[in-house]
């Protein structure tokens, strides 16, 4: 009858994996268990670990009267949603009281978790001293992970495993952030602006501060490719393309700071003793600009930007303690040598300025976030445009607006940095293009209301604009790529109407001359337009 008596209640008893509460009482009948079945049996009102179903010479009654902890505390600590590891990391448990393995794998869960923010901002190469640091600690504690023993328990397993593929994870995005293709191409352009400084560099560190023409449009186009590197949102990409900018930024405002704002020509050394000592920190520090920009290249292994801000901070402890005898000019000259040292010792700041996120992430930037409500302001313009049933109705309001819209995008605080300029000039061309299309749709409805005689060639170049409106009309409300089949379908549209421009003949006439030659100027402008809305350009 005791057994029939049991047979329910392990019917109803469901299969447990955790920890369950245990008291002297039952203990006893535990340790007559194990005894029958040959194991061991734990001592004293503890908590120990039970990997699986009770076992068969527990007594019913045992099971009925056996406290246990609430339900979710007999799960694991690793379930999925509970932390990146599965581990949940506030949850409040005395780790001295769970298995050791679950505490060891709760442990390399949080070394894990303090470097995890470094691995996804990492923005340099896979050689590297940063990348290899991280590599190294993530593949040891991926051994780490493997040496848990978890004496066959189900649940320690999967915890495990679960670690294990969270170290796995942040290993393979290290490696992806290192070898992004646009982060090498970052890296690419960077090493075109290190042979560019190469051949620079010599005059400018003899103390030479003339540089060619060639060299500042070479610089400046490395600059304007930079800005149109994607980043996607990447927060790695972000910081490698905002670091690299600010590098190659700072030596093109270095070179024509030192071009266009000389210091006062050296004075006479007859005028005061001091002058002498002035003259010659100035050539010193037109000698350290040179360096500077070679360190900030990475073209210089021989001087670092610690002896290099201690020699600058020198320079002007020498300053500081020459005796100018209450001479106005002395002390001007030596005013201006002093802020020539300054701006450059502002410069050695940049790596610290670099790994800011306010600096990289332009989202946050409050010119970019003023260019994005001019934005808004435009497409709702654009939108209530298009819909119009009269739109001529609006022309006049809308230009207005769009007037004070180009006068915004003139205040935004570019801030010497070149993502900015590209956005404001982005969004310029943006206002100016819908400015365009009302122009233009006045000029045909105007022309319309009535047209007298007109040469032939005048005529057909009225054509081709009446229909560029329409298809500027199109562009105005893509939202594409350039592999969309629309992009593909308005570029032909526009590469015919290019066409048919170059098939008018002018005759001679001036008029049709000048005319054909602002309707290229506009196919041309609408097919830049459509480049520059579907190249997937962003901050």
């Amino acid at each position: 009858m005791a057994a029939a008596e049991e047979e329910p209640e392990k019917e109803q008893e469901p299969e447990s994996r955790g920890l369950t509460m245990y008291s002297p009482r039952e203990d006893q009948l535990a340790a007559e268990a194990a005894g029958a079945s040959g194991e061991a049996a734990a001592t004293g009102p503890t908590l120990i670990w039970q990997p699986g179903p009770p076992s068969p010479g527990d007594s019913a009654q045992t099971r009925r009267t056996s406290p246990r902890l609430p339900e979710d505390s007999g799960r694991s600590d690793f379930s999925p949603g509970r932390g990146s590891c599965g581990i949940e990391p506030n949850k409040s448990m005395d780790m001295g009281n769970q298995h050791p393995a679950m505490c060891r794998l709760q442990e390399i869960q949080k070394e894990v978790k303090s470097i995890e923010q470094q691995v996804i901002g990492f923005s340099g190469l896979s050689d590297d001293k940063n990348y290899k640091k991280l590599e190294r600690i993530l593949t040891k504690q991926l051994f780490e992970v493997d040496s848990v023993d978890t004496e066959g328990k189900g649940d320690i397993q999967q915890a495990r495993k679960r670690v294990a593929q969270d170290i796995e994870r942040l290993l393979k995005e290290l490696e992806q952030n290192a070898n992004h293709p646009h982060r090498i191409e970052i890296e690419n352009i960077f090493k075109e602006a290190q042979l560019l400084v190469k051949e620079e560099i010599a005059p400018l560190c003899s103390g030479d501060n003339r540089v060619t023409d060639e060299f500042e449009e070479a610089i400046q186009d490395v600059i304007l490719r930079l800005t149109h590197v994607k980043t996607g949102g990447k927060i790695s990409l972000r910081k490698a393309r905002y670091h690299t900018l600010t590098r190659i930024c700072a030596v093109q405002e270095i070179i024509e700071d030192s071009m266009k704002r000389q210091p006062s020509l050296p004075l006479s050394e007859d005028a005061h003793p001091s002058v002498s000592k002035i003259n010659s920190v100035m050539c010193e520090v037109n000698k350290a600009r040179g360096t500077l920009i070679a360190l900030l290249m990475g073209v210089n292994n021989s001087e670092t930007c610690k002896h290099l801000s201690c020699v600058l901070s020198g320079l002007i402890a020498d300053l500081d303690a020459l005796d100018v005898c209450g001479r106005t000019e002395i002390r001007n000259y030596r005013k201006e040598v002093v802020e020539d040292i300054n701006k450059l010792l502002k410069y050695l700041d940049l790596e610290e300025e670099a790994d800011s996120t306010y600096a990289f992430d332009l989202g946050q930037n409050q010119s970019i976030l003023k260019i994005e409500g001019v934005l808004k302001k435009m497409r709702e313009v654009k939108n209530e445009l298009l819909k119009a049933q009269n739109p001529s109705d609006l022309y006049l309001g809308s230009k207005t607006e769009l007037q004070g819209l180009i006068g915004q995008l003139d205040e935004v605080d570019l801030g010497k940095n070149p993502c900015i300029r590209e956005a404001r000039r982005r969004a310029v061309i943006e206002v100016q293009t819908l400015m365009t299309f009302i122009d233009l749709k006045e000029a045909l409805e105007k022309r319309k209301q009535g047209v007298a005689e007109e040469h032939p060639s005048h005529r057909a170049i009225w054509n081709v604009l009446g229909s560029l409106s329409e298809i500027l009309r199109e562009v105005l409300s893509f939202d594409g790529n350039r592999t969309d089949k629309t992009y593909i379908r308005l570029e032909e549209l526009l590469t015919k109407q290019l066409l048919a421009l170059d098939a008018v003949d002018p005759e001679g006439e001036e008029k049709c001359k000048a005319a054909r030659k602002q309707a290229v100027k506009l196919a041309q402008n609408i097919l830049s337009y459509l480049d520059l809305k579907s190249d997937e350009w962003e901050y």
